[in-house]
């Protein structure tokens, strides 16, 4: 399988600031890739090297093979972008920043297929073409960048946070544009701080922490560097203790739980069948807990991982 974006020991310095520090980005042909950091973490700054508007300072980035600083122009008319703040012409409707971004991407506004998916995906997104730039709420211009980026097929989506501002309803919407496209044969670089979403659409996830990428690989490949949990009816810790491999054993609300190494699972299912442990649940880990790994301690030890998502989430951390 060959790879759509590569870089290698990538850097980016704007003075004394080392927005990336060696970052290696592999996203490869046909895959949804998640991209995850919050702010400062590099997120940005890789994506604007990407896509041409930036310089790299050292190491190597390349798209489709081309290096996009020099080649930008051409590279473009085979990437849909998608920021998460997205700004339109206050003067001109959102058919025509539609029409108009269309154009850029080399096709016609008259062109039949590209008018029949721009009419499918404005009803789809519930969305009035027909309003000035000025009217449009922050949601309703996210899509206006969303309509115009799957209105004209693209072999690459850069994605940065495209469902910023969106309803739940519209949410949906655009999981189902992604796995359109991505039956198409697209490619698809999604960074959203949204991990649920991550979790659903990815096929691998990339980690990025100081401009640096600190965990990469699928999510099962992930959830064998943490543990899963175990829990099952009654109120017996030592017993729970006394299992090989159990760690972290507490009873709570009636029920036993402890934790596991991911790979160890299997091996405990027998005594736990031997003991008959009733209301038996297995929960792998989720994205949730694989990024707090990274970034937990930035919000201090006290706090439950649930406690810590939310506030990365209420700050805008994750991004």
């Amino acid at each position: 399988m060959s790879s759509v974006i590569h870089t290698s020991r990538l850097t980016k310095h704007y003075g004394r600031v080392h927005a990336l520090d060696g970052l290696d980005l592999t996203v490869d042909e046909g895959q949804i890739h998640g991209f995850l950091g919050p702010n400062g973490a590099g997120k940005s700054t890789t994506i604007r090297i990407l896509l041409g508007l930036a310089r790299k300072t050292a190491g190597e980035a390349s798209v489709f093979g081309r290096e996009p600083w020099g080649d930008a122009v051409a590279l473009h008319r085979r990437i849909a972008y998608v920021p998460g703040d997205v700004s339109v012409w206050p003067n001109l409707s959102g058919g025509e920043a539609i029409d108009l971004m269309a154009r850029l991407r080399g096709v016609s506004r008259h062109d039949p297929t590209y008018l029949e998916e721009k009419a499918r995906l404005a009803e789809a997104f519930q969305f009035d073409p027909r309003k000035k730039g000025r009217a449009y709420s922050k949601g309703n211009r996210q899509k206006v960048a969303l309509i115009a980026a799957f209105a004209v097929p693209a072999e690459l989506y850069i994605l940065d946070e495209p469902t910023s501002g969106l309803d739940p309803l519209m949410e949906v919407m655009f999981r189902r544009e992604i796995a359109r496209v991505r039956a198409a044969g697209a490619t698809v670089l999604l960074s959203s701080h949204i991990l649920s979403e991550v979790e659903q659409l990815c096929d691998r996830v990339s980690i990025i922490r100081a401009g640096r990428i600190v965990e990469t690989g699928t999510l099962a490949e992930l959830r064998h560097l943490t543990r899963t949990e175990v829990s099952f009816e009654g109120t017996d810790a030592a017993a729970a203790a006394a299992i090989a491999g159990a760690h972290d054993v507490v009873v709570e609300e009636g029920r036993v739980r402890f934790t596991v190494d991911s790979d160890a699972v299997p091996g405990i299912l027998p005594t736990l069948a031997a003991r008959n442990a009733a209301g038996l649940r297995i929960a792998p880990p989720s994205l949730e807990e694989l990024f707090l790994r990274h970034y937990g301690d930035e919000l201090g030890s006290a706090a439950s991982p649930g406690e810590q998502l939310s506030s990365l989430e209420s700050t805008g951390a994750v991004r």
